[in-house]
C-alpha cells in the first residue's frame, strides 16, 4: 500500500500486548479506522491489507490488529471467546483514541464483523460500521466445529483443524457463542451500517446478511459481493470491498481527501507527477510500482515519502547490495545479509583532496557497508572492491546526459 504503515503494539482486554498495524494516509488523517479479522485469522489477511489501503488513499488511517492468541499477539486461544474479542476491539479503540484520535469507522470481516457490531454501541465516537460476510449470530461459527462439537461438550475441549491449521477449542467458547444477543445489538446499534456479502458465501450464506439487515435501523445499505468467496481471497474482490466502503464512508466521516490519481508508467518507465495535496508531494509510478517523494515538513512539504537525494541514495544504496549479492553467490561465498548506510551533503571543493573540481561545492555521498556471515579477510576485500562496480555507482562517476523536452 502507498502511505506509512507502522507496526505497534499495545494491552488487549486481558492485558496481553497485542501486534497490530496502523496503516496512515499521505498526510493528516482525516479520520481514524478499526479493522477486525475473522474467526482465526490474522490482521495481515488480503482482505484486511487491501482496504486499510484503500482508507488511506481517501485520507483515513487504519488500526488492523491480532486478536488475542492470533497472529502475532500474545495470550492463549483456547482462552478466548466472542465477549473476549469484543473487549480487545474496545481496547483497540481506546489505544486510538489515547494516541491519535479514537475510531469513526469499524469494520469487521466475518467473526470480526459480528464482533464490531457488538462493540460498536460501546463506542460513541464510531458514526459508521462496515461488515463484511458476517454471521447475524456469533454461535453460527459452531458449525465450523461441527466434528469435534461432542468432544468439545463432553471433555470440555478438543483440538480442531480450521484452514489446515489446529486450534484448541475450550467448550466456555461455545456457551459464550450461544449467549450472545446480537440482532437486539443490531437494532439498538444507531450508527450507520453498510453490510457487504456474497450471494455464494459457503460459509456463512446470504441469509445473515438479510437478518442483519432487517434487524438494523436506518441508515443502513447492502451490496452484493457476487461470486467473491467468504475470505475474498481473490484480490479484485478484496479491492472491490474496499473501495466501496472508502466511498461510502465519506458520506459519514466529513470531508474526506480525494483519492490520488497515480500516473501511469511502463515498463521501465518512471512517472512522475504532483498530487497537488501540499507544496511538494509528488505520486511516482515506476512500472506498476507506487510511492511518493516529499519534503520534509521544515522546508514546507507533508513528510511523506523520502526526498529527491534520499531517492538517489536508496538507488546507490539497493544497487549496491544487490551486486554485492549477486558475486557472492556466483562465487557461493557464506554472506548472510547485506546493510548498506548511505548520508548525501555537499561540501566545499576545497575541502576534498580527490576530487578535480576546485572551486564551489560537491556533492558527497558516505556510504557505510556492513557484511554479515563466516566471510573472510580476503573475501570481505574483495566484496568492498565489488561494491564500486554497481551499476547506479558508476553511472553517478560518468558523465551523464539529461534530455529535457515537452511532453505531449
Amino acid at each position: 500500500m502507498v502511505g506509512n504503515s507502522e507496526e505497534i503494539r499495545f494491552p488487549g482486554a486481558a492485558g496481553e500486548e497485542l501486534a497490530a498495524r496502523l496503516d496512515r494516509p499521505a498526510g493528516a488523517p482525516v479520520a481514524y479506522a478499526l479493522f477486525a479479522h475473522c474467526f482465526t485469522c490474522s490482521k495481515e489477511t488480503v482482505a484486511a491489507g487491501r482496504i486499510a489501503g484503500a482508507l488511506a488513499e481517501h485520507g483515513i488511517a487504519t488500526l488492523r490488529f491480532d486478536f488475542t492468541g492470533l497472529g502475532g499477539s500474545g495470550g492463549d486461544f483456547a482462552n478466548t471467546n466472542f465477549s473476549s474479542n469484543v473487549q480487545d476491539l474496545i481496547a483497540a479503540a481506546n489505544f486510538l483514541a489515547e494516541r491519535h484520535e479514537a475510531p469513526a469507522l469499524l469494520i469487521g470481516h466475518s467473526l470480526g464483523g459480528a464482533a464490531v457490531l457488538a462493540a460498536a454501541g460501546q463506542l460513541s465516537e464510531v458514526k459508521a460500521v462496515a461488515s463484511i460476510g458476517a454471521p447475524a449470530d456469533p454461535a453460527h461459527v459452531a458449525h465450523l466445529l461441527a466434528d469435534a462439537r461432542d468432544e468439545i461438550e463432553a471433555a470440555g475441549e478438543a483440538e480442531v483443524e480450521i484452514a489446515g491449521r489446529r486450534f484448541r477449542i475450550q467448550k466456555q467458547l461455545l456457551d459464550d457463542l450461544r449467549e450472545q444477543p446480537l440482532e437486539a445489538r443490531i437494532g439498538s446499534l444507531r450508527k450507520a451500517l453498510l453490510i457487504l456479502h456474497a450471494p455464494g458465501d459457503e460459509i456463512v450464506g446470504i441469509d445473515n446478511a438479510s437478518r442483519i439487515f432487517l434487524a438494523a435501523k436506518h441508515p443502513k445499505s447492502f451490496v452484493s459481493l457476487d461470486d467473491a468467496n467468504h475470505l475474498l481471497s481473490r484480490r479484485r474482490d478484496a479491492e472491490y470491498a474496499a473501495r466501496v466502503i472508502a466511498a461510502w464512508a465519506q458520506r459519514y466521516l466529513g470531508e474526506a481527501a480525494s483519492p490520488v490519481r497515480w500516473p501511469k508508467a511502463a515498463a521501465g518507465e518512471v512517472v512522475v507527477e504532483e498530487t497537488g495535496r501540499n507544496l511538494f508531494q509528488q505520486a511516482i509510478a515506476a512500472g506498476p510500482h507506487r510511492l511518493y517523494a516529499d519534503e520534509p515538513a521544515d522546508f514546507g512539504g507533508g513528510d511523506t515519502g523520502p526526498g529527491p537525494y534520499d531517492l538517489l541514495t536508496a538507488a546507490l544504496g539497493a544497487c549496491t547490495a544487490m551486486t554485492i549479492r549477486m558475486y557472492a553467490r556466483q562465487k557461493q561465498w557464506p554472506l548472510a545479509r547485506v546493510r548498506v548506510s548511505l548520508e548525501h551533503d555537499k561540501i566545499h571543493a576545497q575541502d576534498c583532496a580527490d576530487c578535480e573540481t576546485k572551486a564551489g561545492k560537491v556533492d558527497r555521498i558516505e556510504r557505510r557497508i556492513r557484511l554479515d556471515g563466516e566471510l573472510d579477510e580476503a573475501q570481505r576485500a574483495k566484496l568492498m572492491e565489488i561494491a564500486d562496480k554497481c551499476p547506479v555507482h558508476r553511472t553517478l562517476h560518468s558523465e551523464i546526459v539529461v534530455v529535457t523536452e515537452p511532453a505531449d
